[in-house]
């Protein structure tokens, strides 16, 4: 298994030890660029920026992409690790070296990291003598070495002290075996990540219209969360708003076999209405970018055989 110790911000990390609960977190850098240096389910440690040179705490990796800092923000609010979008824009715009602009949106390097885990004082430990002081963003470790070993073995000790049967992936790091290889769950997703990860899958466009502007796409799920349905990808379609309010209510479906869009009578007879809707009848659904899985046929059969008002 690989670890990551990233070089944390100390402000970042307060914030988030002080709330409680916390799902998920956004732990973003302002450059944009890709992060490629773990698996679903690894290791992402904090270390706090010198001289407090400490692993503080720490997440199970999800995904790593690039958004808007808007989209992060609608996504992820104060996970992102401040109280309110300006403060976000303030920090980006000072790792950036630029001047503060309300209406700058830039895109920032997003990496979701759930179960989330925030050690008091008293059980900070010192990183690894590998890590020199002058790494600006962090450094990679594996557990097929002594350091990366030992980090681990660490980590876990600590998080035995606070066992939540309900977090599966820090669950499976406690129970990996002594000397054996650690065992490697992924994660469940949080809302935020669900809502960025849609996002992406679908190219920032609607699933049905294609529409891009995406203060008006929204990240649908298919079997509703309240009836089971889990915040997954294969389980997510981006719609546009309108479209995503008749989709929860049952007033348009996606057929299961050919995945084209259904359009309900319900929409004339209750509302002497809907010939933009209908015009939408029969649209293919949209496939996902590479990388991303095709939403799941048990999940459109639920919805349509549940949901959608026939």
């Amino acid at each position: 298994m690989r670890l990551f110790v990233g070089v944390t911000d100390g402000d970042w990390f307060r914030f988030l030890a002080a709330q409680p609960g916390l799902e998920e977190v956004n732990f973003w850098r302002p450059s944009g660029k890709p992060f490629q240096a773990l698996r679903e389910g690894e290791l992402f440690l904090f270390k706090l920026h010198s001289p407090h040179n400490f692993i503080v705490g720490g997440g199970f990796f999800t995904r790593a992409i690039a958004l808007p800092v808007s989209l992060a923000w609608d996504a992820f609010g104060t996970s992102n690790g401040a109280d309110t979008l300006e403060a976000v824009q303030r920090r980006v715009a000072s790792y950036r070296r630029v001047p503060y602009d309300p209406y700058a949106n830039p895109e920032i390097t997003c990496i979701l990291l759930a179960e989330p885990f925030f050690f008091p004082r008293e059980q900070w430990f010192p990183v690894p003598e590998s890590f020199k002081l002058n790494i600006v963003a962090g450094k990679g470790y594996n557990t097929d070495d002594p350091e990366g070993r030992a980090l681990f073995d660490q980590v876990t000790e600590r998080l035995s002290l606070r066992v939540n049967s309900a977090a599966p992936a820090t669950l499976a790091a406690i129970e990996s075996p002594r000397y054996g290889q650690p065992q490697l769950v992924r994660p469940r997703l949080g809302q935020g990540a669900f809502r960025a990860l849609v996002t992406e899958a679908y190219g920032r466009r609607c699933a049905i219209t294609g529409e891009k502007t995406l203060p008006v796409l929204e990240a649908a799920h298919v079997q509703p969360y309240a009836r089971g349905g889990p915040h997954a990808i294969d389980n997510g379609l981006l719609l546009r708003s309108d479209i995503h309010r008749l989709y929860d209510l049952g007033y348009v479906t996606i057929e299961p076999q050919e995945r084209r869009l259904l359009v309900s009578s319900r929409i004339r007879s209750e509302f002497h209405n809907g010939k933009h809707y209908y015009a939408l009848e029969g649209q293919p659904l949209a496939q996902p970018q590479p990388g991303f899985p095709a939403v799941s046929s048990e999940r459109l059969i639920y919805h349509a055989e549940h949901v959608f008002r026939g």
